[in-house]
């Protein structure tokens, strides 16, 4: 059974692109980017596999 890992990241407007770079280089796959506590806010959701 595959296990996984998760994290919430505040983003940025004028860095998105390379917030989700910097995750997805570390092997982080973006699941979804919901309205953070500020209209202005974002907060974007990953998840990676565990390796055993």
């Amino acid at each position: 059974m595959k296990k996984w890992e998760y994290a919430t990241v505040p983003l940025l407007v004028h860095a998105t692109k390379q917030i989700l770079d910097n995750w997805g280089q570390d092997g982080w796959e973006l699941v979804t980017v919901m309205p953070g506590p500020n209209p202005e806010n974002l907060v974007a959701y990953f998840k990676r596999e565990i390796q055993s």
